[in-house]
């Protein structure tokens, strides 16, 4: 029996069934190794671009007898698919800015492409942004928690289908102390994830806050002018950041 961490557990609930699957950075191919045992995906591809991977995905399907239904290809991120050969595609794993820039290189490799399913390890509003540059719709967000790291799902359809304007989701929002989160907050602490206020988010943030302080810290030792043009910066940052979760508080979730 294959079974998944519960971060990958969550992407794999983010698959509809029928699903056409390329899996990017699949690593040991425990995604769609798991899916194709469920029969929720009717095909898949388990894309990985260094060698020690590739071979595990390799052992992970032949081991799992999925050779007829999955394809574990070599190469770099959406190079491994063609096309219209599939309609979910997923990566899961690495850095936002990675993540974003995988979407920009294979941007024609996402014709015919109904779902994208991506859980940035960083970097969330990087992908939030090439999301809105390019077409896609961001349908949901999960936040959870796991062996002590915190980590964003972002599950995205292409406008067109969703039939919604997709400036809609960072219109600015007023928040409980009357404060507005916009374009900017919204983008980078996640716009369904700022109305929900869960107790994993306000951790994941009060997170960042203190490393933030850290930072300021010190800069605040050095003065030299660019260290204190960091420092104003990050400071702007971080009476953001509280500003927004001193209003989402009241709403968090046990």
């Amino acid at each position: 029996m294959i079974r998944l961490s519960k971060r990958l557990g969550k992407i794999a609930q983010e698959v509809p069934a029928g699903s056409r699957l390329a899996d990017i950075g699949s690593d040991h191919a425990l995604l769609p190794s798991y899916l194709a045992k469920q029969g929720t995906i009717v095909r898949g591809i388990a894309g990985e671009v260094n060698p020690g991977p590739y071979d595990a995905a390799v052992k992970q399907v032949r081991a799992s007898g999925l050779d007829k239904v999955i394809d574990v290809r070599r190469g770099d991120g959406l190079a491994v698919i063609a096309p219209g050969e599939a309609d979910v595609i997923t990566i899961a794993g690495m850095g936002g800015v990675l993540i974003a820039s995988i979407l920009e290189a294979g941007k024609a490799k996402l014709e015919g492409v109904r779902r994208l399913v991506l859980q940035p390890n960083v970097g969330e509003a990087a992908v939030r942004e090439w999301l809105l540059g390019n077409g896609w719709f961001l349908t949901g967000e999960h936040i959870l928690e796991e062996d002590g790291k915190i980590y964003e799902i972002l599950t995205a359809v292409p406008a067109a289908e969703s039939g919604a304007d997709l400036e809609s989701l960072y219109e600015p929002l007023t928040l409980a102390n009357g404060m507005t989160a916009d374009r900017a907050v919204l983008l980078s602490m996640g716009p369904y994830l700022v109305r929900e206020a869960s107790a994993v988010w306000t951790k994941k943030w009060t997170y960042e806050l203190d490393k933030l302080y850290k930072i300021c810290d010190n800069l605040a030792g050095s003065e030299t002018e660019a260290s204190r043009s960091r420092e104003a910066e990050f400071r702007a940052e971080m009476k953001r950041i509280e500003e927004v979760l001193t209003a989402c508080t009241p709403k968090a979730k046990p």
